[in-house]
């Protein structure tokens, strides 16, 4: 199971910067999470699938992506998160009456996508290497 402790609002506005020049079906499906189905993060008017930002930030502070198994909680636990770090983060709206009524929506079919090389990372201090392979922090 993954902590969230070294995950600060920098590493969430990384993982948002990712999410932007991605794409959000591309940043979905290089790091193999599903569509958020219910809490999302709002950030300057624009929504992102809650658990995939907490879980790519997890890998800025870290080296390793959270996955989906990995939050206490379910969604509501990369809510808890990002609302602990100042984030806003909309609860999932109950079906309308009109929704009760009509046939259930299938999703669109998802195209994989190549999944990204993790980043080689420093085995002392875990940050990422520079293009060196040396550790600017531990030599």
């Amino acid at each position: 199971m993954a902590t969230f402790s070294a995950v600060t609002r920098q590493h969430i506005l990384q993982a948002i910067e990712e999410y932007d020049a991605r794409g959000g079906e591309a940043f979905l499906g290089v790091y193999g999470f599903d569509p958020s189905r219910g809490y999302a993060l709002v950030h300057e008017g624009r929504d992102y699938d809650s658990k995939a930002i907490v879980g790519v930030a997890h890998r800025y502070a870290t080296g390793r992506v959270a996955t989906s198994e990995e939050f206490h909680g379910g969604a509501h636990g990369a809510a808890d998160v990002l609302r602990k770090r100042g984030f806003v983060v909309t609860e999932p709206q109950g079906p309308r009456r009109d929704d009760r009524t009509t046939t259930a929506r299938r999703p669109a079919p998802r195209r994989n996508a190549v999944p990204e090389r993790p980043e080689p990372v420093c085995p002392s201090c875990f940050m990422t290497l520079p293009g060196t392979g040396v550790c600017d922090s531990c030599g």
